[in-house]
Order: C-alpha cells, then structure tokens, then sequence
C-alpha cells in the first residue's frame, strides 16, 4: 500500500484499465498473521486451527493463500464451499458455518468431508437426511448458544443443555458424527470468550461419554485489527462528536453514541483503535483463568454448568483446560487475517456544494463499496494527485459522496478537510480495505458494475479468477 500510493501514476494507470473504484489485493500478510497466531498458541501448548472467514473477501486468491499457509477456510454459502474445494483446500480444513444452508449445499459438504456447524434441530435432520443417503458419515460441530451471566441474547445456536437432550433421544444417527463445538460472539471481548469456553469446555467429557470423539472448540472470529495507531486521536474524534457534531459528521449523525463520556466509540462503530491486536488477544484469551468446573461436568446432573461467575477466580487457565481435555482450539478470523491485505481507489468525478453550503466531493463508487456492518469507517482516505492534472480548487471541508441517486450517498459520514483543494483528476485512496470493507455489502444497484477485484502475482496486477463479468473500461 504505501509503495503504490507513493506512484500516483501508478494509481492512474491501474484506474484507467479497471475502473473506479478498484479493489488492490495482495494476500502476502496472511502468511505472517497465521505464524503469529500459530506461535502464541504454541507458546502455550495448545493447537490451533485457523480457518480464515471467505466472507470477509470474496477473492478466490484468498484461498490460495489460506491454503499456502496451512489455514483453512470458514464458509457461509454454497458458491464459497465449491469455489474453495475448487481452488484446491482440503475438505478438512472447511468449515460451513452457513447461517442457512440448503439442500445443495448440505450434499455437497457431506460429500466433500467438510465440517457443518448445525445451528438448529431443523437443520440437523437436513443434515441426517442427507447424510443417510451419502458414503461418508456427516461431520458436524454444534453451534452452542451462550447462555452464561451477561452473555448478549443471540440468534445462532441452541444451548448445550438442548443439544444434549436431542443427543440422549437419539436423534443423532450413526451416519454423522460430532468433531467438535461451535460459538458465534458478537463484540471482541476476550472476558465474553473465556465465559463461553468456561459453558462449552464440560460438554466434551458427556459427549464423548456418548461416543462422539469430540477434537475441538470452535471460537469463531472477533480477533480485532488495530488500524489506527494514534488513540488519542482517536479519542478526540469522539469528544469532538459529543461537543458538536454537525461540525464533524454528516447532519450532525452521532454515529449511534448514547454515551455522554464521549471518549469511547458507539458500539455500532468497528473500534478503529483498540488496545490489542490479534496475537495479544490469543495471548490473553489462553492465559486467562477458567473456573475449575469448567473442565469436567457436574458429576451429580451429568449436565455442565453454565455458572460463569468463576471466571477469574484463579482456577485453571483456557490453555490448561485445553490440554487437559486433548482439545485444539479453532478459530475463523477474518478481518484479522487480511490486516494489510488490500486497498481501494477511486476517482474525482465532481465537486460541488448541497443547497444549504456543504461541500461535496463525489467519487466513482457508491457507498456499498466501503462499507461494513458498522456505522461508518473511521478511517481517512490517502489523497493522491498524478503528475498531469487538472487544476486544484481552493480548500474545503468537505463530505464524499457516491452514484447512488439517495440523498444520503455518503461515501464516509465524516467531514474531511482538503488543504491543498480537490483537483478532478485525484484519486482517493481507501487504506487498509481487505476486511470486510470492499466486499461484505457490495450491491450493483442502478446496474452498477460491481467493482474490479485485482490482485497482486509477482511484479505485475491481474484480475482475481473468481471475478465477475469484466466491467468496461473507464
């Protein structure tokens, strides 16, 4: 990224062949981000299994380089899953964890060998239906709905204790097998994952008790990104935002802030800063102290405890209780892995002002090209002028808006201030995108092409293989 923002023409020529905006991948950090990870787990004695989040980018390079790596994939839909057996990565290195899974997809993960997360007793007699009729046994983790003090309602999941009742019943049928046991956690505390291994970890001796060699506990992502390295920049943004925010945001958007103390982000803002990265927060999550109870069930019910409140008490470490049940821990980052992995251009196409004097930069993109869940990206754009360009206007605060035809288009709900003006022919350039930002809610609205995927081979750019239709030309 920094070398190719330091060649504006660069820039131009790679816009002139794919379009605006264009999505820039190299996928060489994943490698260094699964070591890291891999190392802190064992330093701790623990095996770990990365099995990287295809939604957060839907380039097939992705795989590859999951696969390079040693790393699996973790997939949601049907197209993901044949695209990522396709492209060569080991059906046992594959998670479906499919919100909704249909038919075709259920036969051709049992097919295949690759792991189902089950989410509902509905779907685990679509599973055993399908099972019956293939060669191999279906391989499944059970998505556990946490249940613990404070744990935040969820709709994915069912409890252990109904999990365990559907178990004792029957209703798992010799054509599948459990490997292992699933969460999905909103957030990225670490405290929320100690309390839902804290539920998880007692089920393993019932389970296997049951006759289901159970190998692992699946923690899903939530490993965070730190893309900011000033916080107190990053703090002062927010105070900025309590104090007056017409003068920051869009219409004085709050960004969902409800809390006056105004130096913390809105729970509905990604935490552009953030205290650890992702190995420090492995590293915290497997030191952290588990309650004793926790690595065996309660021999009087045979039911484990979903008392989380021992969390902390100096019982055994998350670490400890894994080797001590001969458990790998598995996890599906997404964001964290494709940390420094790719970058989004787009062009000027105009400058103006709305009709009350806001100033307004519109680009070629629109706003689902640079969007996650989250509220907005607090993230400034690098701004980039080629050598041959129109001339700059005067300064301005301005907002960045977008092709769709909706009064509130915004690129970026922030104000920006431009010191050297906006000339027609500069490039913004988003930073930092690979994760989420460029793909999770990408829509060809108004018949829109989507965007050009193009990522790095050698010294040289190519369009991804799993790409769209190739778009015109700019």
């Amino acid at each position: 990224m920094d070398a190719l923002v330091s060649d504006p023409d660069a820039c131009a020529r790679l816009l002139d062949e794919y379009g605006s905006p264009v999505n820039l991948l190299d996928f060489a950090p994943l490698a260094e981000h699964v070591e890291e990870l891999r190392a802190v787990a064992a330093s701790s004695g623990v095996d770990l299994g990365i099995r990287v989040a295809r939604k957060a980018n839907k380039a097939v390079a992705l795989v590859d380089a999951a696969r390079t790596a040693g790393a699996g994939v973790d997939v949601a839909s049907l197209e993901e899953l044949v695209q990522s057996l396709d492209a060569g990565m080991p059906a046992e290195r594959i998670i479906v964890s499919a919100a909704v899974k249909e038919h075709e997809l259920l036969r051709v993960a049992v097919a295949a060998g690759a792991v189902l997360s089950v989410d509902n007793e509905d779907e685990l007699s679509d599973i055993l239906a399908v099972a019956a009729s293939s060669a191999r046994p279906a391989r499944l983790a059970l998505r556990l709905a946490i249940t613990a003090e404070g744990a935040a309602p969820t709709r994915f999941g069912l409890p252990v204790q109904t999990w365990l009742s559907l178990l004792r019943r029957g209703e798992v049928t010799p054509s599948a097998r459990i490997e292992g046991l699933h969460f999905h956690l909103n957030g990225y505390a670490v405290e929320d994952r100690v309390a839902a291994l804290a539920e998880a970890l007692p089920a393993v001796p019932i389970l296997r008790g049951l006759g289901h060699h159970v190998g692992f506990i699946d923690i899903g992502g939530g490993l965070p990104v730190r893309y900011l390295d000033d916080e107190d920049a990053w703090r002062a943004f927010w105070r900025a935002l309590d104090e007056d925010p017409s003068a920051v945001t869009w219409r004085g958007d709050r960004l969902g802030m409800v809390d006056p103390s105004s130096d913390r982000p809105s729970p509905e803002v990604y935490p552009f800063w953030q205290h650890r990265d992702a190995p420090t927060w492995l590293q915290e999550l497997l030191a952290s102290p588990l309650p004793t109870s926790a690595a065996c069930p309660d021999k009087r019910s045979g039911v484990p405890s979903t008392d989380a409140a021992g969390v902390g008490d100096g019982g055994i470490s998350v670490a400890q209780a894994l080797r001590a049940q001969d458990l790998a821990l598995h996890c599906e980052p997404g964001r964290a892995m494709l940390d420094g992995c790719g970058m989004t251009l787009a062009r000027v196409a105009f400058r103006k002002s709305t009709s009350d004097g806001l100033g307004l930069i519109g680009l070629f993109m629109n706003r689902t090209q640079l969007r996650s869940t989250s509220r907005d990206v607090l993230l400034d754009p690098l701004w980039i002028r080629p050598a041959h360009h129109r001339p700059a206007d005067e300064t301005r605060d301005a907002f960045l808006v977008g092709a769709y035809c909706i009064e509130e288009e915004l690129i970026l709900r922030r104000r920006l201030r431009f010191p050297d003006g906006v000339s027609r022919d500069d490039i913004a350039a988003f930073p930092n995108t690979g994760g989420y930002l460029m793909h999770i809610l990408e829509s060809a609205s108004h018949r829109i092409p989507l965007a050009a995927t193009v990522v790095r081979d050698g010294d040289r750019w190519v369009r991804d293989r799993g790409d769209a239709a190739a778009r015109p030309q700019a």
